[in-house]
């Protein structure tokens, strides 16, 4: 029953440790300076995106999966992309099957190529918030005050602040997108079991045509 499920087990048993990671991380303290820093609205948004990624990751694995299953009990689901495949080519020529296939490739890549933008959008937030971090330091700094002892500990205050939200939301931007991106690889692995079965299928779905064409003469 496992090895039926293996796609969902990897998916879960690499999420549960990357969230324990996690969790152990913030039992030891070490995001605390995440937590205390200033504009925490930036980390709370690319937190909120890779969730949403996660999720998607989480339903995409869940139908590939169901879809192998299904096409490996020979019931695969009407109207997916893979029925539409086995009818086209169990009906058609080997052009026509060999067009099938370039489209059932081409769809079943597109339905998980949104998890991969969702992971390069991470990288992308965080660069977002270094420029913010950096615009944030350099504000503090006015060269007038630098003689000032009373206005030096201000500006050094706003300095570190800002250099603390561009090292923060870098770093949050990059370990998520590789948390997010191994996901993505395990949905690459699924589609492409999945497109393999759909392959090794077209015969059993050939043969069964023909035999009820054959009937039916």
């Amino acid at each position: 029953m496992l090895y039926r499920y293996l796609l969902v087990a990897h998916f879960l048993l690499v999420n549960v440790v990357a969230l324990g990671f996690a969790v152990a991380a913030y039992l030891q303290g070490w995001l605390d300076p995440i937590i205390d820093a200033p504009l925490l609205e930036l980390t709370g948004v690319i937190c909120a995106v890779f969730l949403y990624g996660a999720v998607l990751a989480a339903w995409k694995v869940w139908q590939i999966s169901r879809q192998t299953i299904e096409l490996r009990d020979r019931r695969p689901e009407g109207g997916s992309p893979v029925a539409r495949y086995l009818t086209t080519v169990a009906g058609g020529d080997d052009r026509t099957a060999e067009r099938a296939a370039q489209v059932l490739r081409l769809t079943l890549t597109n339905r998980i190529v949104g998890v991969r933008h969702i992971a390069n959008s991470l990288v992308l937030l965080g660069l977002i918030g270094t420029v913010i971090g950096f615009i944030i330091s350099l504000s503090g700094v006015d060269p007038a005050a630098a003689s000032d002892a009373n206005k030096v500990g201000a500006m050094v205050a706003t300095l570190i602040g800002g250099m603390s939200v561009a090292l923060n939301t870098t770093l949050v931007g990059a370990i998520l997108y590789v948390w997010l991106i191994v996901n993505h690889r395990i949905l690459v692995s699924g589609t492409v079991g999945l497109l393999t079965t759909a392959m090794q299928a077209v015969p059993d779905s050939a043969e069964g045509a023909a035999g009820q064409r054959a009937a039916a003469e």
